[in-house]
């Protein structure tokens, strides 16, 4: 994980431009790049040409004596800025064996002999699918003075891109190095890859599952009493998501876990604890550097995350540290999340609070990435919301709705809070091929269908059954919290407090005038969209972030479900009433 500032089409005459004003913009992209030097602490490069600049800002993983970049190719002709990990380099490498001199130990270089093979017939959606991994990457082929931008299938890495008032080109792993240098700064759309002699980008990652009508006769894992009759459906959930967490595990440096004590992320902890005693990068027995796998939960005194995050770390072994925080520390930072995590959304800025403050003691302790439980929501309908679907067909669409802006939410608070300390975040739910697994089981496997007894089945129930035997049964079967929530319910009151405390009536009603773009619908989101204008000032950085009513995480089509939430605007999974055990 790093970040890096490229820049394209400097020459916007018919004419080179001239050395005075390539040193010009060469000062100017180290400036923007120094903005996101967070994201990249170990080290910095540069690469200048007649008509790119490509800056980088390097967390070292993965080889951290040789693979600095901007990387070169063999032949000197191809630049590289990458951020993120590529998984199965190994078995690329292997395949251009002989083909093409890999410069360093890196994952990223595997991107260079792959355009290379593919460039000619351009088709570059192929080359793209070839790649397992979260990374954005900017690479510029000198030769040919054409350049290929791309951004994983989800949007777990972040990228932004703008023009400036002379229509030059520029790509940023955050909006903060486009802000004040560019005129037009939106969100690279993920999934896509933009190459230099295209109008713009087009999307290579497109799937079946899209459709529910290509799902919905996906081989059934349950009767209509809930039981299991088809162990072979568990096994493929089971064995996918050890294939996606093993894969995840390739690192250089000392690794962890994020532990809320949630389902999701002491999942990922106990498969992680499974293979944390080998070196996954060998097909030997290799010890691993750093045997002890630490985990890290962080909430309120009392809250109920801690609590399960203990319970589940004494069961799978972790060592386990425990950070508690103050509502207080949490208030006084708010102003710096959302510089790092760029955006005023209410839910992302609950959330991205106690995983800033997290962050910073993970880094401090000499930990450099972490896996987390990220995706399994939007795979397995695990907000508590889709209790509520009315259908197999509105539950399945509603999941595709919500993989479809992950980018916009919990990808961006587990990427952009973590990288605020440097710290790299993993998220084998949003594996590719696990993807597929999980978006291609039966839509009615997944939906919390009564029982007998009158009850609703569980959220997740196929997920907590393909892992149950991994976990104490109190953690395997624990209602879905989600982490604003579950850090400590006192937080989000505290929040709801103080801003509409902080925010007048006078103010609040004179909103539309204040933001005419997006404009906020609560106090709270008044409060969070002041300190965001003061930090990215230009109009169109006020369109990036999302704006979207909805209740415990629903997109605004799911409101339609139930009366009751018909205008309803309330992220917190307490919100749903009969469903949340602590709910309003």
């Amino acid at each position: 994980m790093c970040g890096f500032v490229g820049a394209f089409d400097l020459s916007t005459g018919s004419q080179p431009i001239d050395e005075g004003l390539k040193e010009e913009l060469r000062n100017q992209v180290l400036e923007m790049s120094k903005t996101i030097r967070h994201r990249g602490p170990d080290w910095s490069g540069v690469y200048t040409g007649n008509n790119a600049i490509l800056s980088h800002e390097r967390l070292s993983i993965v080889d951290p004596l040789s693979g600095k970049q901007p990387l070169v190719s063999d032949d000197g002709k191809i630049i590289l800025a990458a951020n993120g990990e590529i998984y199965n380099h190994m078995d690329i490498r292997k395949k251009f064996e002989g083909k093409y001199d890999f410069q360093t130990g890196s994952d990223c270089e595997s991107i260079i002999p792959l355009y290379k093979k593919y460039r000619r017939s351009g088709d570059f959606t192929k080359m793209i699918e070839e790649l397992s991994g979260i990374f954005a990457f900017a690479l510029y082929d000198s030769e040919n003075d054409v350049y290929l931008i791309a951004r994983d299938e989800i949007g777990v890495i972040p990228l932004y891109q703008g023009r400036d008032k002379q229509g030059r080109f520029y790509v940023a792993s955050e909006l903060k190095a486009l802000e004040g240098h560019c005129v037009t700064i939106e969100e690279f759309p993920n999934g896509s890859y933009l190459y230099s002699k295209d109008e713009k980008p087009v999307k290579w990652y497109q799937r079946d599952w899209e459709s529910y009508d290509k799902v919905k006769s996906a081989p059934k894992a349950t009767d209509e009493k809930g039981e299991v009759i088809n162990p072979a459906v568990i096994e493929k959930v089971r064995n996918g998501l050890e294939s996606a967490v093993k894969a995840q595990l390739m690192s250089d440096v000392p690794y962890g876990v994020l532990l809320s004590g949630g389902l999701d992320s002491s999942i990922i902890a106990a498969v992680t604890q499974k293979f944390s005693k080998k070196r996954v990068e060998s097909d030997s027995k290799e010890a691993a550097w750093w045997p002890q796998l630490h985990s890290f939960a962080i909430g309120l005194e009392g809250s109920p995350d801690l609590a399960a995050a203990r319970k589940a770390a004494d069961y799978i072994g972790t060592v386990h540290h425990e950070v508690h925080f103050t509502i207080q520390e949490a208030l006084d930072a708010l102003p710096d999340v959302i510089y790092h995590i760029e955006t005023y959304d209410i839910t992302t800025v609950r959330a991205s609070t106690p995983m800033y403050l997290l962050a910073r003691v993970i880094k401090s302790m000499g930990i450099k990435m972490v896996l987390s439980g990220e995706g399994s929501d939007e795979l397995f309908g695990g907000y508590l919301y889709f209790h509520k679907a009315p259908n197999a067909r509105e539950f399945h669409e509603e999941l595709v709705r919500k993989m479809s802006k992950l980018h916009l939410y919990d990808c961006l608070r587990a990427n952009k809070s973590l990288m605020a300390w440097g710290v790299e975040g993993r998220v084998p739910f949003l594996d590719k091929d696990f993807i597929d697994v999980a978006m291609g089981l039966n839509p009615s496997d997944k939906m919390n269908i009564k029982m007998p007894d009158g009850k609703q089945r569980m959220e997740k129930w196929i997920l907590r059954k393909a892992f149950e035997d991994l976990l104490p049964e109190s953690i395997a079967w624990r209602q879905k919290e989600q982490f604003s929530d579950g850090v400590g319910y006192n937080w989000i009151d505290t929040l709801k407090e103080v801003t509409n405390s902080k925010v007048s009536d006078a103010e609040f009603a004179q909103r539309e005038k204040r933001f005419p773009v997006n404009t906020p619908s609560t106090k709270e989101e008044y409060y969070y969209r002041e300190i965001y204008e003061k930090l990215f000032p230009s109009p169109t950085a006020a369109l990036c972030p999302p704006h979207e009513a909805g209740v415990a995480c629903s997109t605004a089509k799911a409101l339609e479900w139930d009366e009751a939430w018909k205008n309803a605007n309330e992220p917190s999974g307490r919100a749903i009433a009969a469903v949340h055990e602590k709910a309003y």
